[in-house]
């Protein structure tokens, strides 16, 4: 019967929600017979005698107490026994009520019972504010996940001083956890006590104050859509950084830890968990959560992609625990907010793409890039897409119903699947945007007059649109099949450019340089338009690139085996027969190798060619001959 709550006829109250009890209700005794005493009524006159003691102790008004005193900071074990004579006095007056023919005792009774409400109210202030270090958001939500029942019988006290007293023997309890105890224990006793709005005010009063003042130095602010469309880029990008790592820390550390702090200290009752932790959060976690879609919704650039996809993936990653800290109904709001930012980010991200994609198509160049080297389209597109890449799990969510929009159906060999059906979204998408950057690298390199260095051109940059496919995410976006057939068509272009560059100084020597019956004057001429024809090629080529070192020593070498091998031998050959006639004999073999190392870094002078570097060689080649 002492945990029994009395509730009276304005209970049901519009005006308060909240249960009553007789310490808060005046109520007429019922009559019985003077001489009816019941055993319960002489053991509660005896709990009553008892809580009067321990109350008048504690008495905020009693010229023995200072106000510096608290009851929870102090003997912890005589606080836990005024709480349990506040709730045997509860159940004292709720049985003076039932069989008393006299209301003395319960005006007596809930005289007390202000007096006792009185001083849980302030130290419950006390613990809530003295402990707003140890009652952060980080620690409650650090707490164990047992939720241990509240102190609402002689069993439950009993095992509470025991926990008391393991702590005294060496047991470490945490400050935090022995703070929400306290909080909770004083909860129960004000609630079932009819003093739940008291209690409410001063829990909501002090949380929602950490609350916004642990928001405002994460640096959250309410904006409207103007202010935030107003912004420039410069301003807006260190607001998202804040935010990003504002929203981690509000779901996983400051809503979660408020939420559990809420639901333990107000275990008892459902209902004013809901109030108190809706009253909370729910205004700040709107503004948290609205951020994200007034940014979607602000003016576009290809810049502001990368950080739209931060935030997708924070609300998304997060979704789960978003939706678990706000399961209440009356959050429900804040659940929409979440989604709704989540959508029109997603909004925001289809449009940059199709943005981006117009972006490749209307580049036109007008004049070809210089040397050949890698255009700055290939470089910006191919950066972009390795960086998107790397956001392949909220792209594929955001583009999942979103198809491509083009005339014909990508070849299959775009992709590592062998059956079109099985083509993702995302693999589709990033294969057209780069198929789309190809068409325009195509484009460019008609626009050189050399058909050599046009295939020079393309070497270079499919070469590059390939390595960043291959060490990147890109490679397992796109494929393996795809990245083979590209790698294979950058040596068909290598190839292509040997020959439309170096084959007249190939065709320049004859087929069979150690033939006996060649006439003096027809080496002559080969030495001759040997002479011209790399002299020629090397001009042209002097200022010509190859990005990649590799490529570029691959090129090299290949180009030295076609050459270097015949010429040295139609060189040994002849070399007596001319010595001495530099006309005619103008490189040594070594002076090939030397030549063709100083190509593709794209800094030679175009139209001449420098030989005193070289002619050393030559010379002192001839003159060990004579």
């Amino acid at each position: 019967m002492r945990g029994m709550l009395f509730t009276s006829s304005k209970a049901s109250s519009p005006s308060n929600s909240y249960a009553q009890s007789p310490a808060r209700t005046p109520v007429s005794p019922i009559n019985t017979p003077s001489h009816h005493r019941t055993f319960s009524v002489t053991i509660m006159e005896e709990d009553l005698m008892y809580a009067e003691q321990m109350i008048k102790r504690w008495d905020l008004d009693s010229p023995f107490c200072t106000k510096v005193d608290y009851l929870f900071t102090g003997d912890r074990r005589e606080a836990r026994e005024y709480v349990k004579s506040v709730k045997n006095l509860q159940s004292a007056m709720h049985c003076f009520v039932s069989e008393s023919g006299s209301s003395e005792k319960i005006i007596h009774a809930q005289k007390l019972m202000q007096v006792a409400m009185k001083r849980l109210e302030k130290e419950f202030y006390q613990i809530l504010s003295s402990n707003r270090d140890v009652l952060d958001s980080e620690s409650v939500s650090n707490r164990s996940s047992r939720t241990r029942s509240s102190v609402s019988d002689d069993d439950d006290a009993s095992e509470e001083d025991d926990r008391i007293s393991s702590v005294s023997d060496g047991e470490r309890v945490s400050v935090s956890e022995m703070a929400m105890d306290d909080l909770r224990s004083i909860a129960d006793c004000m609630i079932s006590s009819g003093y739940a709005l008291e209690c409410v005010k001063i829990y909501k009063i002090i949380r929602k104050s950490i609350v916004d003042e642990t928001l405002y130095n994460l640096g959250v602010e309410k904006f409207s859509f103007n202010q935030i469309n107003k912004m420039d880029w410069e301003v807006i990008e260190p607001k998202i950084k804040s935010w990003l790592y504002a929203a981690k820390v509000a779901v996983k550390s400051l809503f979660y830890g408020e939420r559990i702090l809420c639901d333990y200290v107000f275990s008892s009752s459902e209902k004013i968990r809901e109030s108190c932790f809706s009253d909370i959060c729910k205004e700040r976690a709107i503004v948290l959560f609205e951020f994200p879609e007034l940014v979607a919704k602000s003016k576009k650039s290809l810049e502001r992609m990368f950080k739209t996809l931060d935030m997708y993936n924070t609300i998304s990653e997060q979704w789960a625990e978003i939706e678990m800290i706000f399961s209440y109904d009356s959050m429900a709001v804040v659940r929409t907010q979440a989604v709704t930012s989540l959508v029109k980010l997603g909004d925001a991200v289809r449009a940059m793409l199709t943005d981006f994609e117009a972006a490749i198509q209307k580049d036109i160049s007008k004049t070809p890039f210089h040397g050949g080297g890698v255009h700055p389209l290939t470089r910006y597109v191919m950066n972009y897409l390795v960086f998107l890449s790397d956001y392949s799990l909220a792209l594929s969510d955001i583009v999942a119903d979103w198809p491509l929009q083009i005339q014909s159906p990508l070849p299959e060999s775009y992709f590592s699947s062998s059956s079109s059906d099985e083509i993702s979204s995302i693999s589709a998408r990033f294969a057209w945007l780069v198929l789309v950057l190809l068409c325009k690298i195509d484009a460019s390199a008609e626009l050189y007059r050399d058909v050599a260095q046009s295939y020079l051109f393309l070497v270079n940059n499919l070469n590059y649109v390939v390595s960043k496919v291959n060490n990147s995410n890109l490679r397992s976006v796109i494929g393996d099949d795809w990245l083979v057939k590209h790698e294979q068509k950058v040596k068909q272009y290598t190839g292509n450019y040997e020959r439309m560059a170096w084959s007249k100084v190939i065709s320049s020597l004859p087929a069979n340089p150690t033939a006996d019956n060649l006439p003096i004057e027809t080496a002559k001429d080969c030495f001759r338009r040997f002479n011209q024809e790399f002299s020629e090629a090397y001009r042209k080529q002097s200022t010509w690139i190859i990005s990649d070192p590799k490529i570029r020593d691959e090129i090299k070498i290949s180009v030295a085996k076609k050459i270097t091998p015949v010429y040295r031998t139609f060189y040994e050959r002849y070399r007596g027969v001319f010595r001495g006639v530099d006309s005619v004999v103008k490189y040594a073999p070594d002076d090939l190798g030397n030549y063709l190392s100083d190509l593709f870094h794209g800094t030679g002078a175009p139209g001449s060619i420098n030989t005193s570097s070289h002619s050393s060689s030559s010379s002192s080649s001839l003159s060990r001959s004579r």
